[in-house]
């Protein structure tokens, strides 16, 4: 099966030297996956998420990510401020000519994908947590991705909206085939979602499925 990330002996390191907040990973992603990344805070869960995005370079070793085109979804966004006067249609709008997108239907398209049609001429300000996060999404897909990124897509977003938006990354993972690859806070979000778990400790990380995770890092935590 094709690779879509590849990590070899990847080091990290803000002062590049030592000590690693990443020390000599390896692992890989298949097109595909759908991968929860877990750890504690400060365990260098958001550094791998900047190296997969190569906003950030590895110390030592290397990060490979063959993705034609990466959706991104971050964790807080300046146009859910309630401050900022723009719509969500200008919003969208307004990545879809960064991108060069030509048709306009783009929008509604993925509008209509994450059940946001009813609130295109809404403010972003006056749209909740879970309303705002369907927004994001709907951004990302826009450039049609063959890899989504998410950091973590529950924070402030209501239970019901989170179950919403993890039902509809599950789905558009299966029957599309998109590549996940989600930051997470969510343990329960990410055991019941995800193909496989990236579990980061004291640098190093270990990758295995759902079931194995459970078996075996909670139950030592218990």
């Amino acid at each position: 099966m094709f690779l879509t990330i590849q990590a070899k002996g990847l080091y990290f390191s803000y002062t590049v030297s030592a000590p690693y907040i990443l020390d000599g990973i390896d692992f890989e992603i298949k097109d595909g996956d759908y991968i929860s990344i877990l750890g504690e805070n400060g365990c260098g869960k958001s550094t791998l998420m900047k190296l997969i995005l190569k906003l950030l370079k590895p110390t030592k070793g290397t990060i490979v990510t063959n993705a034609d085109h990466i959706g991104y979804v971050p964790q807080k966004n300046d146009f859910s401020n309630a401050n900022f006067p723009i719509t969500v249609y200008e919003m969208l709008n307004a990545y879809r000519r960064l991108l060069k997108i030509k048709n306009k239907e783009a929008i509604l398209e993925v509008l209509d994908r994450v059940g946001m049609n009813p609130f295109m001429d809404s403010l972003m300000g006056t749209l909740s947590g879970g309303q705002c996060q369907k927004i994001f999404i709907a951004r990302a897909l826009m450039g049609k991705p063959d890899l989504l990124i998410l950091d973590e897509p529950s924070t402030g977003v209501d239970i019901g909206s989170q179950k919403e938006v993890y039902r509809f990354l599950k789905e558009i993972n299966k029957k599309n085939g998109i590549t996940i690859v989600s930051v997470e806070h969510n343990l329960d979000a990410a055991i019941s979602n995800s193909t496989l778990i990236y579990h980061l400790s004291g640098g190093k990380g270990h990758l295995c499925t759902p079931e194995k995770y459970t078996a075996e890092f909670l139950k030592n935590e218990q």
